[in-house]
């Protein structure tokens, strides 16, 4: 008898439970740096309940989002990242001290695309990420883990209960 002795893919696994140890760590890192951010800038999907768990336990009610598209799939991506409407005004931002959130720096093109849309406009941009691959393009300055593994995130783990694209119920 033979068996398979092909190990499985490496996993990081993220529960709901270590993403709450996830934010508060992130947002400690951010208080023990001095960093007082006027707004947390979450880069949805990935970034949007890190930036609501970051917004709360810094004291920071200003949240806003932008959609960023990259990742088609496990391990499938578009070319490069597109910014998806609506785009928060730049010149909104003016001045501000901001704090752009998100799930993963992984090649780190989503970061840097959102960080030099903004760039000109504000007074300082900082990232606070949850993951951060050795291979990104940007270095986050805040980062709960550094994993060269895929992530399962417990918002992504499981299909979606509707495909929106083929319309079939799961």
């Amino acid at each position: 008898m033979t068996t398979d002795a092909t190990p499985a893919p490496e996993r990081e696994i993220l529960t709901y439970d270590l993403f709450g140890t996830a934010v508060r760590d992130l947002a400690q890192q951010v208080v023990d740096d001095g960093f007082e951010p006027d707004i947390v800038l979450a880069i949805a999907r990935g970034g949007l309940g890190l930036a609501m768990g970051l917004g709360y336990a810094l004291d920071v009610k200003n949240l806003s989002a932008v959609n960023v598209e990259f990742y088609t799939g496990v391990n499938e991506r578009l070319d490069v990242p597109m910014m998806l409407p609506p785009t928060p005004a730049a010149i909104d931002l003016t001045g501000m001290k901001v704090l752009i959130a998100d799930d993963v720096a992984d090649t780190g093109k989503t970061l840097e695309v959102v960080r030099d849309f903004f760039a000109d406009h504000v007074a300082e941009a900082r990232t606070a990420v949850i993951y951060e691959k050795p291979w990104t393009v940007i270095r986050p300055e805040y980062v709960w883990r550094r994993t060269d593994a895929w992530i399962d995130f417990p918002w992504s783990s499981t299909p979606p209960l509707v495909d929106r694209r083929g319309g079939q119920a799961h």
